[in-house]
């Protein structure tokens, strides 16, 4: 590396994003420095930029680099790792858990008891700890996966959606074979969890959105019904392809408070609801329904329980399609109008890539 600095991608006053210099971390005894290749948006990154993700508590302007989705190649590693070597290409995991903890120790690193206290061990890159917006970044080992040589940059970015989504389906404690999928919400979630499905034996798979782009996409995926919920009743239309009983599992991947509601409703007596997406304010739904008809509700925070490195083994399979969903590139110093391209949706953005350095660079090490 010819200079002892870097660029990135820095929170200002709420609301903006802007590039500058910081010094290069230096990996401390487990932890990996990665040469970022490329990183991605999501929907969290929005509610970071606009500060109201930090709920009140947001860092100083100027101090702090976003990104949680990003791939790049190992340029050096502290004394105690054996796991990677210089010029490896690997994909992060955002979460690190305390590993101290009684949900850490029990494998829900996700649900940190510690979350926020670096002091304590925890890290979650780009919410808690500097994240990928930036030629470099500092993991712990335990968060990079090796990244299979049929798996681009584009693609491995995109697995960390996709360990959200296989972290979703853990949650459930069944086989999915056989089962009846319902899945709310056509963003990048919601387009990866009916590949997902699908490859895992669900049959059939119906997606409900209100965009009819990103619906025909989903068809494309496998989805075997696609509903516009515009224009037809999302429960009725559910129901009625599962024969009147409801889907076996439904995965709420929007966000939107509406969808809880239709999310139980769409249920099955016994059926399962996962809540994927992120909700912006407080939902209202028929718990009682719920009640009524033995409905188990789930949650899940981004992936966990090793689910990334299940996402990189499907990809290396050749099992998903990524291509279809990164529809924008940006340089780092862009970062402004790649944020504003994503929040706006312009031109039917779905996942937006922000090009942090070249593939074809040497990586000489540290």
């Amino acid at each position: 590396m010819p200079s002892e600095t870097m660029r990135a991608a820095v929170l200002g006053e709420p609301g903006t994003i802007t590039t500058t210099q910081l010094p290069i971390p230096t990996p401390g005894h487990e932890d990996v420095l990665v040469r970022v290749r490329r990183a991605s948006l999501c929907g969290t990154d929005l509610k970071i930029r606009s500060s109201s993700f930090f709920g009140g508590s947001p860092p100083p302007p100027g101090s702090f680099v976003p990104g949680h989705e990003y791939a790049g190649v190992v340029v050096a590693v502290g004394d105690s790792v054996d796991e990677f070597t210089v010029g490896d290409r690997v994909v992060s995991e955002s979460h690190r858990g305390c590993m101290r903890c009684v949900n850490c120790l029990a494998g829900f690193y996700t649900d940190c008891l510690n979350y926020g206290r670096p002091d304590k061990g925890h890290r979650c890159q780009g919410m808690t700890v500097h994240g990928g917006f930036a030629d470099y970044v500092v993991n712990h080992v335990s968060t990079l996966h090796a990244l299979p040589g049929s798996v681009t940059f584009d693609a491995a970015v995109v697995l960390t959606t996709v360990g959200s989504v296989m972290h979703a389906f853990d949650v459930l404690g069944s086989l999915v074979v056989g089962a009846s999928v319902a899945v709310i919400g056509p963003g990048p979630i919601g387009l990866l969890a009916v590949q997902v499905a699908r490859q895992l034996g669900a049959d059939p798979v119906a997606l409900v959105g209100t965009r009819d782009s990103r619906l025909a996409l989903g068809g494309r995926f496998g989805a075997g019904l696609v509903v516009n919920s515009r224009t037809d009743d999302p429960v009725t239309a559910v129901r009625d392809l599962t024969g009147g009983r409801g889907a076996d599992i439904v995965l709420e991947c929007s966000g939107a408070a509406a969808a809880v509601d239709d999310a139980i409703h769409m249920t099955k007596r016994s059926g399962k609801v996962v809540l994927v997406g992120f909700f912006d304010r407080p939902v209202t739904a028929d718990l009682n329904h719920a009640v009524m008809n033995g409905i188990s509700l789930h949650t899940v925070r981004g992936e966990g329980q090793g689910s990334v490195a299940r996402a990189v083994s499907l990809a290396g399979q050749g099992r998903l399609d990524t291509d279809a969903l990164v529809t924008h590139h940006f340089a780092l110093e862009d970062i402004g109008d790649a944020f504003d391209t994503y929040a706006e949706r312009r031109d039917d953005a779905i996942k937006v890539m922000l090009d942090v350095s070249d593939a074809t660079e040497p990586i000489d090490g540290r």
